[in-house]
């Protein structure tokens, strides 16, 4: 078998190779609308929910800002309507938890939060299945983008930027 079959063979055996930040940054940045390296992304887990939180790191970047602010709004949207195909689409895998937030979306909310210097989708719920999904869901986004943010739910958030180790972010 010549070399380069060799090489087709393996890709096409492996076609969930996972792939690098850098991959998943340039995904995010297609299907999210803003620049990953001139934002910070925060993901909290809550008592009653969570949190999915974007800003621009230049206070003066409306681009950005508007941006993040209209994904968000579109995401709180989708994920309202068991819609999970952002998070599909910018990791290549359907992140832990949104298969249960999906069948249990009539109990949970939604609700996006413009902020100055970004924007805020709050998640909450009132049932403990959709609680652990929430949970699940905002987990794999903490490890996946390798945020910095606590595991536990009310953790502290890291100071400041400085000491938050992040790769990018997003939903």
């Amino acid at each position: 078998m010549r070399p380069g079959t060799w090489i087709i063979l393996i890709v096409f055996a492996f076609p969930s190779f996972p792939a690098g930040a850098a991959d998943m940054n340039q995904r995010g940045d297609h299907v999210m609308g803003f620049d990953h390296t001139r934002t910070t992304h925060h993901f909290r887990l809550l008592p009653e929910g969570g949190a999915i939180e974007v800003t621009v790191n230049d206070p003066v970047d409306s681009e950005n800002r508007t941006m993040i602010q209209s994904h968000l709004s579109h995401i709180a949207k989708m994920f309202a309507e068991g819609n999970f195909q952002a998070p599909m689409l910018i990791h290549g895998t359907q992140p832990p938890g949104a298969d249960v937030m999906t069948q249990l979306k009539s109990e949970i909310t939604y609700r996006f939060e413009p902020l100055k210097t970004g924007g805020r989708v709050r998640i909450t719920t009132k049932t403990a299945a959709a609680l652990e999904a929430i949970h699940a869901f905002l987990k794999f986004q903490i490890r996946e983008h390798e945020t910095g943010d606590p595991l536990e739910v009310g953790g502290a958030p890291p100071a400041s930027k400085k000491e938050a180790p992040r790769k990018s972010g997003g939903a």
